[in-house]
């Protein structure tokens, strides 16, 4: 399978026009994570963006004697959007679960892709901000665990 095949295949490029995943593929590199293997390095510059293919991975907080689990992600998810922002140091750290695949695909070229090419900038940077959506979402619930307070299952709903 061609990684224009593989990149087509993934949840994060669902809907993308053939030319916007073939420029996508252009830039990745598939890549093996090991169990436990740390991706993506907290207080760091995040420089390349993910997608998994398979096994799974764990964003987490880490402090000096504990580290927390604050969002589990499995094939069809996508980390690493801190690497499309320009000197920005991630709060958050990415280790392998298990052994996994992704691709990897590097921040700054995708940058300069994205600053070519302002339709395929404002699709994938809405995608991106999903992303952020989703982590911070993740983020309260995990908090939230973490004082007692209980989350609904709808968040629409007001916790009774």
């Amino acid at each position: 399978m061609t990684l224009t095949h593989t990149v087509h295949d993934h949840a994060f490029a669902a809907g993308l026009t053939d030319s916007q995943l073939a420029r996508l593929a252009s830039l990745a590199t598939e890549v093996e994570l090991a169990e436990n293997e740390l991706v993506i390095k907290a207080r760091q510059q995040s420089k390349n963006f993910y997608l998994l293919l398979s096994g799974s991975v764990c964003v987490e907080v880490a402090a000096r004697s504990y580290t927390v689990c604050i969002q589990a992600l499995g094939p069809g998810d996508a980390f690493g959007w801190s690497a499309l922002l320009d000197h920005h140091d991630t709060l958050f750290q990415v280790r392998a679960r298990q052994h996994s695949t992704a691709l990897c695909i590097d921040g700054e070229q995708l940058t300069a892709m994205l600053n070519e090419d302002s339709e395929f900038a404002a699709e994938m940077l809405r995608r991106a901000l999903k992303l952020v959506a989703g982590r911070v979402l993740a983020t309260e619930v995990r908090l939230a665990e973490l004082c007692g307070v209980r989350i609904p299952k709808n968040p629409c709903q007001q916790p009774a």
